[in-house]
């Protein structure tokens, strides 16, 4: 925490923090921004990775300010269908997390039209404090071998990014509704093509938008490309599809804790079974917040807003009136008072 605070002190605006780990191989939390790899039945080597990943989540869900959520399963689709290769090494799997998270800081690093930095994205993206949880895709990805024959164009890679192929996340965004969606180019682009493009998608696919939440698509535009690229899309979407992903892990979490195997591993470190149990609950608290927003209308969403703003105006005058019948019952007894005192030197 040391050369944390040493580096904190260096930086002239500091915006947050990043922290990139893996929730099945060991217990971790999230610290404002994290870029969490979670595990997947397919491509698991520990056991106990329902645990870890159960634990790990609990943190991030209460303390995270956004998490990027990055699926091994994910990863090794892209790999072996995408970018065709045969036996996908921790190498490839790498470089699509790291050009992913290159493109969702590319604002911070390098100048462009329209910025935008951390706190704009989580200003933009979290429309409640718990539903943090994206699901980030980048484009293009092509095989090595067909990368230089590929022309890339705005609406290529804008339908690149939206494709379920593209996501880092084993869910299907057709099985959810978008919340937000941030949309960050890279490279030489006309943001007129680029609003164009994103207005296209939102009509065609306005289904799979909330319509509750207006304008809930952002753009930005980095005038840098990456390497080896003539220009790039990173898509980061608040979806209520992720909710696949907690459900995944809450099914193999149940399954070994029901049997309580592998839990002796736990407990003998100190750790209670009820902190599981806690955990499980949050999660499945977690999944219904977002199974309740993808089932809401517009009309449901109003009347909840209003009932919301009335029962915080009920809670604000029931306040008011108990400061001001606080302050008349001292007033009342203050007068008592001085009546008595008065009684007293008459008396006298």
């Amino acid at each position: 925490m040391d050369v944390v605070r040493k580096e904190s002190e260096s930086c002239d605006c500091l915006q947050g923090f990043q922290l990139t780990h893996a929730l099945g191989g060991g217990t971790g939390s999230g610290m404002q921004i994290s870029f969490s790899v979670f595990p997947s039945l397919k491509v698991s080597k520990t056991v106990v990775e329902p645990y870890n990943a159960m634990l790990s989540s609990e943190p991030i869900i209460e303390h995270g300010d956004a998490a990027y959520c990055i699926d091994n399963e994910a990863l090794y689709d892209i790999c072996s269908r995408t970018l065709k290769i045969k036996t996908p090494t921790y190498g490839d799997l790498n470089h699509l997390v790291s050009a992913t998270m290159s493109g969702v800081t590319a604002c911070l690093r390098f100048p462009g039209q329209l910025n935008a930095d951390l706190r704009k994205l989580a200003v933009n993206m979290v429309p409640f404090p718990r539903l943090h949880f994206f699901m980030p895709a980048f484009a293009p990805l092509a095989s090595r071998g067909s990368q230089q024959y590929r022309a890339l164009t705005v609406p290529d890679i804008t339908r690149q990014m939206f494709d379920a192929k593209n996501a880092m996340v084993a869910c299907d965004p057709r099985y959810g509704r978008y919340l937000t969606v941030a949309a960050l180019f890279r490279g030489r682009v006309s943001m007129r093509e680029i609003d164009e493009k994103m207005f296209d998608i939102q009509n065609k696919n306005s289904s799979h938008f909330v319509e509750w939440i207006p304008n809930n698509v952002k753009t930005a535009v980095c005038n840098i490309p990456p390497r080896g690229l003539q220009m790039s899309g990173t898509v980061i979407a608040n979806t209520t599809a992720i909710h696949m992903l907690f459900r995944r892990i809450s099914q193999l979490f149940s399954a070994l804790l029901r049997r309580k195997a592998f839990l002796h591993w736990y407990t003998g470190e100190g750790l209670d079974e009820m902190e599981l149990i806690q955990a499980e609950s949050n999660m499945l608290d977690l999944m219904a917040e977002y199974q309740q927003y993808q089932d809401i209308s517009i009309e449901e969403a109003l009347s909840a807003s209003v009932f919301v703003q009335s029962a915080l105006l009920l809670m604000v005058s029931r306040a008011l009136l108990k400061v001001t019948s606080a302050k008349r019952f001292e007033s009342d007894d203050k007068s008592s008072f001085y009546q008595s005192n008065l009684k007293q030197l008459n008396n006298k």
